[in-house]
This record gives C-alpha cells, sequence and structure tokens, in this order.
C-alpha cells in the first residue's frame, strides 16, 4: 500500500492583521518572531561590524584640533572629498569613525540617514562630522552650512547631538562650533 505524505499542519483559524488587532497583547517585545513566522514577514537583524583593519580611534577628542589631527590621515590628501562621522560616547570617547560618504572633487553626497545610522548602531551619545576639501582650502562654502544645519536638527530629534563639523583642508581645518555656527 503507497505511504501517503501527511498533510501540511495549518492552524484552525489563520491569523489576519485584523485578527492581532483584536489581540494587541500578540504585539509586544520578544513577541514579534512567533507573529512574523505565522504571517511571513521577513525578520531583519542589524549589527555594526567592527573592521579589524583600521588603526585605532585616538581615545579622547574634544576640541577640533585632536578631530582633525584624528582624521586627517584618513582623507586629508584625498583627491575626493570624502564625509566622515566621528562616534563619542558620553565623555567624548572615541568609539570608532564611520566613512559615510565619497563624493567628486567638489562634492559630497550627505544626508541626515546615513550619517547617524552607524551613531545609532554604536549607540554613540554624540557625533563629530568631518569632511575635507581636495582643494586644500577649509573654508566651508554655503552648502556645507546647509549640511550642518541639516544634520544639527536630525541630530536633535534623534537625541544624539552634532559637537561640531570640521572642515579639513590641506594645513588647516575650519570648526563649526568654534565660529559659533553650532
Amino acid at each position: 500500500m503507497p505511504r501517503k505524505s501527511p498533510e501540511p499542519q495549518t492552524p484552525a483559524v489563520m491569523p489576519t492583521p485584523t485578527t492581532y488587532a483584536a489581540q494587541p497583547y500578540l504585539i509586544q517585545a520578544g513577541d514579534l518572531a512567533p507573529v512574523a513566522r505565522s504571517v511571513r514577514l521577513p525578520l531583519y537583524t542589524v549589527a555594526l561590524v567592527r573592521d579589524r583593519k583600521a588603526p585605532p580611534c585616538p581615545s579622547i577628542l574634544d576640541s577640533p584640533q585632536k578631530i582633525a589631527a584624528a582624521v586627517r590621515p584618513l582623507i586629508g590628501n584625498s583627491d575626493r572629498e570624502h564625509f566622515l562621522v566621528v562616534l563619542l560616547d558620553a565623555r567624548q570617547k572615541c568609539l570608532g569613525l564611520q566613512i559615510v560618504s565619497t563624493g567628486t572633487l567638489s562634492a559630497s553626497l550627505v544626508h541626515p540617514r546615513e550619517t547617524f545610522k552607524p551613531a545609532l548602531l554604536a549607540g554613540a551619545a554624540a557625533i563629530v562630522v568631518c569632511h575635507n576639501h581636495p582643494s586644500g582650502d577649509a573654508t566651508p562654502s554655503a552648502e556645507d552650512g546647509e549640511a550642518t544645519r541639516r544634520l544639527v536638527k536630525a541630530g536633535e530629534l534623534l537625541g544624539v547631538p552634532v559637537l561640531d563639523h570640521v572642515v579639513i583642508g590641506a594645513d588647516s581645518h575650519y570648526s563649526f562650533r568654534e565660529a559659533g555656527r553650532i
């Protein structure tokens, strides 16, 4: 006698979004995996992975001079603009550096979403943003000022303040904080 394949097990009542709305106790922290499986929603895990090949970040970065000294070896002599974020803990100890965007000779695309993502993943208390000017002149452009304003506003909303925006030139740097623009 041929064996019959077992019938797939299905619940008597297939959950629907309205079923969950009627049972809000199912949607709680730690309880989403069974819900997601029952309605076939993908679950994701997001992690920040440390690059073991990267040089260690200096411990305390509490001034524009220290920040410029830390990031100049990474982006100072580049022929393109690089925008990066310095992740700081509550005591301004460096948690890490992340290059957010690599642009062209005279521009780099900066968006709050990409800027704050590493900060949120690392649990940073604050950030400092930096970018280089391949021309060697550290004077900020009007676009630099506008990007800084947008990032400061986003940081206020997220609870991760932007402490400074440092523009790296060939032999100098410009601090928005020192200039009173933050």
